[in-house]
């Protein structure tokens, strides 16, 4: 044995629960595979409801938040209370009494990692966060350890599993999002308030985290465009599928030398990439590094298990010193990071899949691909599906796909396209995402790869 180490439990609901549960009853397998003896020294939450259920053992209940911050046998506070005012206060008094904290609180250091880092820096301790982003799959220690050696140029992920699991059933099974969603409630997958995921800023927090770190680079959270599924319509899902696309939501950072472009959104990807294959409630995230090319990871992303798996990962890791020794002597933490310009959205280069609801009648096509002509968008195919409905009045489906263009100018001819009287001026525009093309093997040609023009 290396070496035991006491831990408090600051909160008792899905994820605290199953840490608990975990660390009770595999106490001896995580000390043979690990080296470290984890012991639960108090668990304190306003509720111990849950706690009594899981047969937790009362003596571990702790109603006084003060005795755990003054225990100097209690070496880390894990913090599984969620949202970004108690945690916040309780992790910065945790780092002030020199504890280091594990969390898996996306939020908060999507919002406030800036200054959590700092104030952990300052009391040299550290703050273990694996569960945050990629639920049981190890994508932070990926990105700070394991993808050391790299220029990380990309990252491509599904890091929602609610809405992966609606769109799935979407997909496959043509169900309607409004079902999809209701079944998803009904399984445990989703919140009786899904609006953190199916709006995509669960999704969004995680992108942040992940950039911030990949990049070396701050990230504003406040800038990143977001939008979800829960305005997605089947029809768009199906004429995408014949075109040979599925629909997934997608977080996505990429860097240039002007600076870095983050979005959340639907979007389309051939069904021959690797991120179509990710069904129902899993999560995966592509990482593009100039030493290894395209890395893939994928797993379950949420639940209490498979999170409080990377809960326990941390713990060991802070027990054993590599996790204080990486936060020590590495230089991609948001309280370091170089500033950047983080690009708009709207000034980036992309194909889309567009619908317009037009009018059965001559030249209407014509005058659409003229307005695509006037704002040099290039169509890459069109399709008008057959009616057999009569009048000059029926609206019908327009499918466009387009070549690469910039945002902008889309947004610009679908305006003008929506205020003609042949449309029924509500036109769907979703990006098609291309595979991120790999630079492998390529060399890092400036002596800190972090700094941009500010253009």
């Amino acid at each position: 044995m290396s070496r035991a180490i006491k831990i408090a439990l600051i909160g008792c609901g899905t994820v605290g629960g199953a840490t608990a549960t975990i660390l009770l009853n595999d106490r001896a397998l995580i000390a043979e595979r690990s080296g470290i003896d984890i012991e639960i020294g108090a668990i304190y939450t306003r509720d111990f409801a849950h706690a009594r259920e899981l047969g937790i053992p009362e003596s571990l209940f702790e109603t006084d938040l003060e005795r755990i911050l003054a225990d100097p046998e209690i070496e880390v506070v894990v913090e599984l209370i969620g949202g970004t005012t108690d945690a916040r206060t309780i992790i910065k008094r945790a780092v002030a009494a020199g504890k280091h904290v594990v969390t898996a609180n996306k939020a908060l250091l999507a919002h406030h990692g800036e200054e959590l880092w700092a104030a952990a820096r300052t009391y040299g301790v550290t703050i273990g966060f694996e569960a945050s982003t990629g639920g049981g799959i190890p994508i932070i220690r990926a990105i700070i350890d394991g993808l050391m050696a790299n220029r990380i140029d990309a990252i491509y992920g599904i890091v929602n599993g609610t809405s992966n699991y609606i769109l799935t059933r979407m997909t496959q099974e043509g169900t309607t999002y409004d079902d999809a969603l209701s079944d998803a409630q009904a399984d445990g997958l989703a919140e009786a308030d899904p609006s953190l995921d199916v709006q995509g800023t669960d999704s969004a927090h995680k992108l942040a985290i992940m950039a911030s770190l990949a990049f070396g680079l701050k990230v504003d959270f406040d800038t990143i465009p977001v939008s979800g599924i829960d305005t997605l319509e089947s029809i768009d899902v199906k004429f995408g599928q014949d075109l040979g696309y599925v629909v997934k939501l997608l977080a996505v950072a990429h860097r240039t030398h002007e600076g870095i472009t983050l979005w959340v959104r639907p979007a389309f990807i051939s069904r021959e990439h690797p991120l179509a294959w990710v069904s129902g409630p899993f999560n995966a995230v592509s990482a593009y590094g100039h030493a290894t090319g395209h890395t893939l990871y994928y797993g379950r992303g949420a639940g209490g298990h498979p999170t409080a798996s990377a809960v326990i990962s941390d713990i060991s890791a802070i027990a054993l010193g590599t996790l204080p020794a990486i936060f020590n002597n590495t230089g991609y933490w948001q309280d370091k990071n170089l500033d950047t310009r983080q690009i708009n959205v709207e000034e980036t280069n992309s194909r889309f899949y567009i619908r317009i609801m037009a009018k059965d009648q001559p030249g209407v096509l014509a005058e659409i691909a003229r307005i695509f002509g006037i704002h040099e968008i290039s169509i890459a195919s069109m399709l008008q599906p057959e009616t057999t409905e009569d009048g000059e009045d029926t609206l019908v489906p327009i499918v466009i796909t387009t070549h690469s263009c910039k945002e902008r100018d889309l947004r610009a001819a679908l305006k003008a396209i929506d205020s003609l009287t042949t449309t029924d001026n509500t036109s769907v525009s979703i990006p098609i995402a291309e595979e991120h093309p790999e630079k492998f093997g390529s060399d890092v040609t400036t002596s800190d790869s972090r700094r941009f023009e500010n253009s």
